[in-house]
């Protein structure tokens, strides 16, 4: 569980292709601090820690990401030198600062626009038609795991795009600041949304 704060960002040292991907993330925490077998969250995916250490100075974690994965989410983008923004899994006692956030990506996303507005910069996202019932104007949604929320958003018959405007500190803090228009994103939407739709369906 996660909060959709981010934490730090990361960068892919790494990518191993075998049964699995397994890929190695540079970061800036000590690596004592990352535990083998914890829950981490990479750019909004919930991730198993496999193996730690250092090198050149930096700390790195390995983390293994099945074809499943790789499909659903931009995974199978990361490049040596992507950015990844990294948040460790929720402490009982943490303040939850942004909204729950499981780490299970609903779909992938595609930045459509950015500009700027004031000091902050508004971005206009292009989601799946399905995920379109959960998105609402002031609601929560989680974009590479930030947690997010949703200034408007506008239906047509292919997609759903909605809006959210990024203030200075979460644009130099995040993976954010290196998108562009065109970058894929992974997208989780409100886990009340969801439940509130399914209600709705069982009713």
């Amino acid at each position: 569980m996660f909060t959709g704060i981010v934490r730090e960002v990361g960068e892919v040292m790494e990518i191993d292709q075998r049964g699995d991907t397994r890929i190695r993330i540079a970061c800036g925490r000590a690596v004592e601090t990352i535990e083998i077998g914890a829950s981490i969250s990479c750019a909004g995916v919930c991730l198993t820690v496999i193996a730690t250490g250092m090198a050149e100075g930096r700390t790195w974690f390995d983390i293994d990401a099945s074809a499943e994965t790789r499909a659903c989410t931009t995974l199978g983008d990361w490049r040596h030198g992507t950015l990844v923004n990294i948040e460790p899994a929720l402490k009982l006692g943490d303040e939850l600062g942004g909204h729950i956030v499981s780490g299970h990506v609903d779909g992938v996303g595609v930045i459509d626009e950015i500009r700027p507005e004031g000091g902050s910069h508004r971005i206009r996202i292009r989601a799946p038609r399905a995920l379109g019932r959960f998105v609402a104007s002031k609601g929560s949604i989680t974009l590479d795991g930030i947690s997010l929320t949703v200034n408007e958003v506008e239906d047509d018959a292919e997609a759903t795009v909605f809006g959210v405007n990024i203030i200075p500190h979460t644009w130099t803090a995040t993976s954010l600041s290196a998108a562009q228009t065109g970058t894929r994103v992974n997208l989780e939407v409100d886990v009340l949304a969801r439940y509130v739709a399914r209600l709705a369906e069982a009713g």
